[in-house]
């Protein structure tokens, strides 16, 4: 079976993840995919707008299909990772800035590669098994994708919380975040997904109240400090062993990073601007960070034990965001 299905269905565009024994993970293959697809609709005249859903309860795409990088790299071959990147963020450009609506219907696990597809669709719907996340620092990588783009804009320190921590946000906070539009039941998606594909208006979707938002009463104040040393300083004050756990678990070197680019992102223009900063990490990191470790530890061997090893120091971190030069990402294919 395709890992992915693309194909028009009445006034509808429809992308759906096929893959739900391994929770819908994006591969190369299914980004180019999507971003072909979005490229022969944008000025076709049947296509009012995209739907994107998946198959499988417990998951839209919990990230991205990230083993066979790690296997190349440790060949010593880093380009099929650059390659990837490189791709999946122009096509997560695409879909931000997409001339058409597009509606995401994202249940389970959407972390990752998922929030770079579904968390920048203009409609993104949200039901109650939904569990958003960007947990990129527990295996030595940054939020990307555009996910420093949508945590720059999260209300007030939320954005540095998420991106370090990698916590899950139900429905409702991740419709407070940003991270969502609506909430509707899941019982009530085929019903919707069929009106959307007869109308071609995402003007029949009836949202129903937001849920619970724990998050938008949390006290995220220790965030705002300048450095990540501050912010474990504060939350070690506050006692919050709770923030503190998955600070203690992640990457140094991403954590910093990862400060780094939320803030820098609450400056720019456009999404490009994000995965541009996002693309220069990426691309380094398998060679001068954690990625290889926080892989091993937690796909290739599962021990859940990353040796962390990387250089967190400002000039480092500033080494790994500096200009790619030539090989900077591009977007002559994102237009």
């Amino acid at each position: 079976m395709a890992d992915l299905t693309t194909r028009k269905d009445r006034r509808a565009g429809r992308i759906t993840f096929t893959r739900p024994k391994a929770l819908n993970a994006l591969s190369h293959e299914m980004a180019l995919q999507i971003d072909a697809a979005l490229r022969a609709w944008q000025n076709d005249p049947e296509v009012a707008l995209i739907i994107v859903d998946a198959e499988g309860e417990r998951a839209f795409c919990a990230g991205g299909d990230i083993a066979a990088l790690y296997h190349a790299a440790r060949q010593g071959d880093h380009q099929p990772g650059r390659d990837f990147f490189r791709d999946e963020y122009r096509m997560n450009a695409r879909i931000e800035e997409y001339p058409k609506p597009i509606v995401a219907f994202m249940q389970g696990f959407v972390m990752g590669g998922g929030v770079g597809v579904g968390g920048h669709a203009s409609h993104r719907i949200v039901g109650e098994t939904t569990q958003v996340a960007m947990p990129e620092t527990g295996i030595g990588m940054i939020p990307d994708v555009g996910g420093s783009w949508l945590l720059a804009r999260a209300p007030d320190h939320a954005g540095e919380y998420l991106g370090l921590t990698g916590a899950r946000m139900g429905a409702g906070d991740a419709i407070w975040a940003g991270f969502a539009d609506h909430f509707i039941p899941e019982s009530e998606w085929p019903g919707l997904i069929d009106r959307l594909a007869e109308t071609g208006d995402p003007g029949v979707i009836a949202p129903h109240p937001r849920p619970e938002a724990p998050l938008a009463g949390a006290d995220l104040s220790a965030f705002a400090g300048a450095t990540v040393a501050e912010i474990i300083a504060a939350l070690e004050a506050s006692g919050d062993e709770a923030a503190l756990k998955p600070l203690r678990r992640a990457s140094p070197l991403s954590m910093a990073a990862t400060l780094e680019l939320v803030r820098a992102a609450r400056g720019d223009a456009s999404i490009r601007d994000s995965l541009a900063r996002e693309m220069r990490f990426t691309a380094r990191t398998t060679e001068m960070g954690d990625f290889l470790e926080g892989v091993r530890a937690q796909i290739i061997d599962k021990d859940r034990n990353p040796q962390w090893a990387a250089d967190a120091s400002p000039a480092h971190v500033a080494a790994m965001l500096a200009s790619l030069g030539p090989e900077e990402i591009t977007w002559e294919d994102a237009s």
